[in-house]
């Protein structure tokens, strides 16, 4: 009889393909909405088959009748929270959960680099865990996907979209972009992109260009507006990696009291404490606020990164403290 584990495998292994298959269709428009459907089913059967082989418990623990989501499977699997992997299933579920009904042909430019990191981590996970290799389910090379990548400017995405579609498009466009920064790694995303070199010697150019309206190929200095979707990029999740990380290259000791004990981590708490203060929601060098629909969200600029990093590094030990106290006050 085949065992309860071994038919997640088999489902998962099916989902994973039926994903592939509509990913790479170019007749279909259901592309990006089908795929970040069938691979989040994909990880969620596999990972459970993990634990049913790890002797571990697939229910929740007060609904015996209900398994865990993919998100509660990935933080038991998964328990590093700044893992580029499971950062990168995050993302994709998110946009499986929330972004069904505002989903354009321009999602993909932003996806793709993390969709074909998801096809090959899944493939290896696949392997690590259960020794099954999925190039004997399909073939190596349609774990390829064909991507659209034609990536378009802040301001070309606000004149081909109403306000609320354009400003949900910046956003996670801004956030993923922030993420890959923070995160670089194959396992998060998988960049599709043409760089462009400056180099002396002419012979090991590809091209020629000058930086004079009157030549051939011409390069021109562009001085213009900077749109705080482009300035402002940091999610709040973001914003608080980013500080951490700045902190600890900076060697900086942040150290603060709490009920249970002396912390010394930069967390949401602590970001919330100098956002209340400082009212940086409503200072536009530090926060620009996307309206979509009904509900408002907030991103930070590398200005407001800098400004908390230094408050810190005046007085590493006393701050929150202070910043407590004060909101306190008002």
């Amino acid at each position: 009889m085949e065992k309860l584990s071994d038919r997640f495998i088999n489902k998962s292994i099916e989902s994973f393909i039926l994903g592939l298959e509509i990913y790479n269709k170019p007749t279909i428009n259901y592309r990006i909405e089908g795929f970040s459907f069938f691979i989040c089913n994909a990880w969620e059967l596999m990972l459970k088959a993990k634990m049913i082989n790890d002797g571990k418990s697939i229910y929740y623990s007060d609904k015996q009748d209900r398994t865990l989501s993919l998100k509660d499977v990935i933080n038991k699997v998964y328990p590093n929270q700044t893992q580029p992997l499971r950062i990168n299933i995050e993302k994709i579920i998110t946009l499986r959960n929330t972004s069904t009904h505002f989903i354009t042909e321009d999602y993909e430019t932003i996806y793709a680099p993390l969709f074909q990191s998801n096809v090959l981590s899944f493939g290896e996970q696949l392997y690590r865990f259960h020794s099954r290799d999925i190039t004997k389910s399909i073939p190596q090379n349609f774990l390829t996907l064909s991507a659209n990548m034609e990536p378009l400017t802040n301001e070309q995405i606000k004149l081909k979209y109403t306000p609320e579609i354009a400003q949900r498009l910046i956003f996670q466009k801004n956030d993923i972009e922030t993420t890959e920064n923070l995160f670089p790694s194959e396992n998060f995303s998988i960049p599709i992109r043409h760089n462009l070199y400056q180099v002396k010697s002419k012979a090991n150019a590809d091209f020629t260009f000058t930086i004079d309206k009157n030549g051939e190929n011409s390069v021109q200095p562009i001085t213009r507006y900077k749109d705080p979707a482009e300035t402002h990029k940091f999610s709040y999740e973001n914003l608080v990696k980013e500080i951490e990380r700045r902190l600890k290259k900076g060697k900086i000791k942040l150290s603060y009291e709490t009920t249970s004990g002396i912390k010394n981590v930069f967390t949401r708490y602590t970001l919330n404490l100098f956002i209340n203060f400082y009212d940086m929601k409503n200072n536009k060098k530090f926060a620009f606020k996307h309206i979509i629909g009904n509900t408002e969200n907030y991103s930070y600029s590398q200005q407001a990164a800098e400004f908390i990093v230094q408050e810190i590094k005046n007085d590493p030990k006393n701050i929150i403290a202070k910043l407590k106290k004060q909101n306190k006050k008002r």
